[in-house]
């Protein structure tokens, strides 16, 4: 990429920590629950039959105060220096379809899931569930301000999400079959040259070697299978700053880690805390799991947002050098979405490096 096009393109994000410059918030306005349908039972709820599956939209005090919460981070965010954008409010009870289903929206708390940045690419990734199907429309104006500046601006091939895809899968280990490629934004953790990809309920195999392939031999895509397969890899793995990750202890180790990692320093997160402070049927109805609060947001390489209810997982990262900033987010438990899943990093100082042999 010339200089000069990189002064122009509004989209540049290489990694997890560069300086934060521009960023997308996401909103929780008119959430609903994903249609209870099969692509939903194996990404969200593989626990459970699909009649048991929350339907509607989510309550209105939810979704109230998580706006409150949201703004609140909008406003830190712009103290800070960052610009931030946000989506269109859709209206996700409005149904669609295609030859073979049918489905209602879910939402736009969660830019992460759909859209994927990688230098000055945006990739409107194929998602897993039919309810997120033309969720990328609401960032459509955004897109086209993205793509006048000078971004690159692609579309995965659109999976046709058919019974088959999802039919047959073992619920203990969920994936879609390799049918097509299906896979969510937040199944891939960028470090340069070289992303991560989780094979879970959200991505299967066949969604990462379409992603080598769009990216060519100058990126190269390493698969952590076998290791959790209930959704996306930011509740698994933390890029905090070159040299330094933080994982997920209930879901890793150091036998298990990507290869790549075992070049740098690894801490394990703490158990997560405050997980009493919901009651069983708030519980029963969440798409987060318990370690959704292990989900933080780098600021830059040394200022990382972490979720207020987790003091010792702060302390464990101001131990490593990092200054840490509480973020109130009510229900990232209920939403399944944390700092990091909340925010879609549009640009970053910083260049296109590998930091791995």
């Amino acid at each position: 990429m010339s200089k000069e096009n990189l002064e122009m393109s509004r989209v540049w994000s290489c990694n997890e920590w560069d300086q934060l410059e521009e960023v997308i918030l996401g909103n929780s306005l008119n959430a609903r629950f994903p249609t209870a349908d099969l692509s939903t039972q194996l990404a969200e709820f593989p626990d459970r039959p699909i009649s048991e599956i929350p339907r509607g939209p989510f309550p209105q005090q939810i979704i109230e105060e998580t706006q409150e919460d949201l703004e609140c981070f909008a406003k830190l965010l712009e103290d800070l220096g960052v610009v931030v954008k946000r989506p269109q409010t859709w209206p996700h009870d409005a149904r669609f379809s295609t030859i073979n289903w049918e489905a209602q929206g879910y939402y736009n708390y969660c830019p992460r899931d759909i859209l994927l940045v990688i230098a000055d690419q945006i990739i409107e990734t194929p998602n897993v569930i039919r309810s997120r199907a033309q969720e990328t429309f609401s960032y459509r104006a955004l897109l086209m301000d993205y793509m006048k500046s000078g971004a690159k601006w692609y579309s995965a091939p659109r999976p046709m999400l058919l019974d088959s895809l999802f039919e047959g899968a073992d619920l203990d280990r969920p994936t879609p079959r390799n049918d097509e490629l299906a896979f969510d934004a937040a199944n891939v953790l960028r470090f340069g040259r070289d992303l991560i990809y989780l094979v879970s309920g959200t991505g299967n195999e066949v969604g990462g070697h379409w992603l080598q392939s769009m990216l060519g031999e100058q990126f190269r895509v390493h698969f952590l299978k076998d290791v959790y397969y209930g959704s996306h890899i930011d509740s698994t793995l933390v890029a905090l700053r070159p040299g330094l990750v933080l994982a997920n202890p209930g879901r890793l180790n150091d036998e298990t880690l990507p290869k790549i990692l075992k070049q740098w320093k690894v801490i394990y997160s703490p158990p997560m805390e405050n997980t009493d402070r919901h009651d069983a049927d708030y519980l029963a109805k969440s798409i987060g799991s318990d370690w959704i609060d292990m989900n933080a947001f780098s600021i830059n390489a040394n200022l990382v947002v972490v979720d207020q209810s987790q003091p010792s997982l702060m302390r464990l990262l101001e131990k490593e050098g990092l200054d840490v900033i509480p973020l109130r987010l009510r229900h990232s438990k209920m939403l399944g979405g944390g700092p990091h899943c909340i925010t879609l990093d549009v640009r970053r100082a910083g260049t296109l490096e590998r930091y791995f042999d």
